[in-house]
């Protein structure tokens, strides 16, 4: 079994991003399947982002902002619950956030600010259309981020 050296003994930080599917899960299994190669169990930042939607759609459909920031926590804790089960279960430490905004870029931004090691996507979403997109948020992933990026299928 390799081991995956820490920085002077400091725990790793993982961003995992999850989106509900079953690839994100399968994201999700990887790590905790893989925890042990680390000397120290990591720090994991669960995050899940949603698209924002548009002003112009928000006034057409006369949604108020407490209204829409409600919905996006409730589809957000859906897209979260599965992932958080399975890391319970594996008793791996984590931070879940449900942010709002590109996606890719935001997944991003919040593994920098985060001081997150290293990234770990699926590379595809929801149905057909949900793989589509899901593949070119992690290319988009790939080519914005700095530090190491770990895609599942």
């Amino acid at each position: 079994m390799a081991v995956i050296p820490n920085y002077a003994g400091v725990r790793m930080k993982i961003l995992v991003a999850v989106d509900g599917s079953k690839t994100s899960l399968d994201a999700v299994n990887w790590l905790v399947a893989h925890a042990d190669w680390l000397r120290q169990p990591p720090a994991v930042e669960l995050v899940t982002v949603h698209h924002p939607v548009s002003k112009l759609a928000r006034g057409a459909l006369r949604i108020k902002q407490d209204e829409l920031e409600r919905w996006y926590r409730k589809q957000g804790e859906a897209n979260l619950a599965q992932a958080r089960k399975r890391l319970h279960k594996a008793r791996v430490h984590f931070r879940s956030h449900v942010l709002v905004g590109p996606v890719a870029e935001t997944i991003v931004r919040h593994a920098k600010r985060a001081k997150c090691d290293l990234i770990v996507i699926g590379t595809s979403g929801m149905g057909a259309a949900g793989n589509l997109l899901a593949a070119s948020v992690a290319s988009k992933v790939l080519d914005l981020a700095t530090l190491p990026v770990l895609l599942a299928r």
